[in-house]
């Protein structure tokens, strides 16, 4: 749905949507291919929201954790993704993840694309 920015995903433990898996990603970031290792926290089937710990890979490197929820509101025929990303930098010199921001709207986009076609 995104192979721009999306080359590979693979489920390393547990199964696909339930909640303690590891997911693992090949992803492509600002011109770089990077990876990332990613747990499943919690699973909110009601409130369309999900929650995922990077726990390795390449944004581990700036960040000491790095936690992403993605959250869809249903308004009539209209579906309303959020992204929020709570994070904690290594360092004052390390900037805020504007970039990764942009990549997850840039997938939302695609998703979108992909299910109007």
């Amino acid at each position: 749905m995104s192979p721009s920015y999306i080359q590979n995903v693979d489920i390393h433990e547990g199964e696909w949507g339930t909640v303690g898996s590891v997911i693992f990603w090949n992803f492509t970031h600002d011109g770089k291919e990077k990876v990332a290792k990613e747990i499943i926290e919690e699973i909110d089937e009601e409130k369309k929201l999900v929650k995922f710990k990077v726990s390795g890979g390449d944004i581990l490197e700036d960040y000491n954790s790095f936690y992403l929820t993605v959250h869809v509101e249903t308004k009539g025929e209209d579906n309303i993704v959020t992204w929020i990303l709570e994070y904690e930098k290594k360092s004052c010199n390390v900037p805020d993840p504007h970039t990764l921001m942009e990549l997850c709207l840039n997938i939302t986009k695609d998703i979108e694309t992909h299910h109007l076609n």
